[in-house]
């Protein structure tokens, strides 16, 4: 089992000490998603000037980075350009530190209805192909936002060059937000499924639909029976935590969630 988390877990961590922490608990991977507050963490000195330090740092440690985690939203055709431009920044990073993977969001999409947009969300993804290419990297549609159904994600991917995109099944929200059983996930993406999102929540007493994030295994998302499902079909991939801490400042400190996701998803294996 392959673990990873993200950095939006630990927001007011510096650079060393996120490094040090993720092999003190136990980690395999560090899935870079903003560094003291910058989000784009490719304007970073750390990111930019003194890049390949922090490459060697990092392996040294013997640690990977299994994800850039962009802002992307691949629906906006306002931003497109902007899109492109940090696809290229992150392809750049890619590159040296010899990770596969950038994460892309696919977005609100308003008014549109679902036939248009995927064609838009198709389209850009075509469109950043041979970035893509040129660095070696695939683009990761999380099911999240608007895209958290299978078979919205389904009709989106059955268009795209895998060799160039994959799907990153976020773990939580299909189940949690719609009610979507993990088998039907998996029977419906599977064939580009490459990543994951862990967390778990539990629903909130006193408001329907509400829930509240929690410790991994405290809640009552099937992650066992999702990692069963993973493992039993082949799926080699990262299980990486995102602990929203950065979005959610009530929750625990990652000093607390981090150690104690490794270790739950340890006992699984």
């Amino acid at each position: 089992m392959k673990l990873s988390f993200t950095t939006l877990g630990c927001p007011d961590w510096e650079l060393e000490v996120i490094i040090q922490r993720a092999v003190e608990y136990g980690f395999d991977a560090i899935d870079f998603r903003g560094v003291m507050g910058e989000m784009n963490i490719y304007k970073l000195p750390a990111f930019a000037e003194n890049v390949l330090h922090t490459r060697d740092q990092i392996r040294d440690a013997g640690l990977k980075v299994s994800c850039f985690s962009s802002s992307v939203h691949m629906f906006s055709k306002e931003k497109f350009e902007a899109n492109k431009a940090e696809i290229i920044e992150y392809g750049k990073l890619c590159s040296l530190f010899q990770t596969r993977y950038i994460r892309v969001f696919g977005g609100a999409i308003g008014e549109t209805n679902r036939a248009e947009a995927i064609q838009t969300i198709v389209s850009h993804f075509q469109e950043l192909s041979a970035i893509v290419k040129e660095y070696g990297v695939k683009l990761l549609l999380e099911t999240h936002d608007d895209w958290t159904s299978c078979e919205d994600v389904k009709a989106v991917m059955e268009q795209l060059d895998t060799e160039t995109a994959a799907v990153l099944w976020d773990l939580h929200h299909p189940f949690r937000t719609l009610g979507e059983q993990p088998e039907q996930t998996w029977n419906a993406l599977s064939p580009w499924i490459e990543y994951t999102h862990v967390k778990d929540s539990a629903l909130k007493a006193d408001t329907a639909g509400e829930f509240q994030y929690c410790l991994t295994g405290q809640g009552n998302i099937p992650l066992a029976d999702m990692y069963k499902l993973l493992n039993d079909n082949g799926y080699d991939g990262y299980y990486t935590l995102e602990w929203e801490k950065k979005w959610h400042p009530e929750i625990e400190n990652a000093e607390i969630a981090f150690p104690q996701y490794a270790q739950f998803m340890r006992a699984l294996a």
